[in-house]
């Protein structure tokens, strides 16, 4: 289910055909300004970013909270498939390394995003966190299991060490590269792989 279908038509109500486009324009552009300025936006910004005005904004969205959390459990649920689908997959390295990637481009893409999974957050997302939390620790347990990521890391450790990818965007007078955050995870991946005198204790 969509932030749309989610936020906009509860119980299943359908929307006219107007009105849903509308409701897509609200959310796509709340979804804009959530990856741009975090969680600090203002109805104004979205009612702007959007084209429609305030009174549109409020027929439309019960609360700007509500509108966030929408958008911010959508992408949480999508975190979580790909954590899921990549425990199914055949090779747990390869399937491991995808979902990272996948993890960090979307936490580095969203201000917003990132703000909400570090905790500085007042939405109501725990059950939505907790579940991502879970199928992380079943996919590091199943790549450990295969010997493919350390197993003298706590799982917890990879949430901490995969966030660590999304770079400053300067630091000792130095700019970040535009792809800074993949060159980042990796050093960070490479780090995980267990070493061959581990392999061979």
């Amino acid at each position: 289910m969509t932030a749309v279908d989610a936020l906009l038509a509860p119980g299943g109500t359908r929307l006219r055909a107007d009105a849903r486009r509308n409701a897509e324009r609200l959310v796509a552009a709340a979804r804009a300004a959530l990856d741009e300025q975090g969680l600090e936006i203002t109805t104004r910004d979205v009612a702007q970013r959007a084209g429609v005005g305030l009174g549109t904004l409020y027929r439309r969205v019960p609360s700007l909270d509500a509108l966030l959390s929408a958008i911010l459990i959508d992408t949480i649920t999508e975190m979580t498939e790909l954590a899921l689908r990549a425990r199914a997959a055949d090779d747990p390295w390869t399937a491991f390394v995808d979902f990272a990637e996948s993890y960090v481009r979307l936490r580095a893409s969203s201000c917003g995003l990132h703000d909400a999974l570090s905790g500085a957050c007042d939405l109501d997302l725990d059950p939505h966190i907790d579940r991502l939390r879970q199928e992380v620790r079943h996919l590091v347990a199943r790549a450990q299991d295969a010997g493919a990521i350390r197993d003298d890391l706590d799982w917890s450790d990879v949430p901490f060490v995969l966030a660590t990818a999304i770079p400053s965007d300067h630091t000792i007078g130095l700019s970040a590269k535009p792809d800074q955050w993949r060159r980042n995870l990796g050093i960070i991946l490479d780090g995980l792989r267990p070493s061959p005198s581990m392999g061979s204790e």
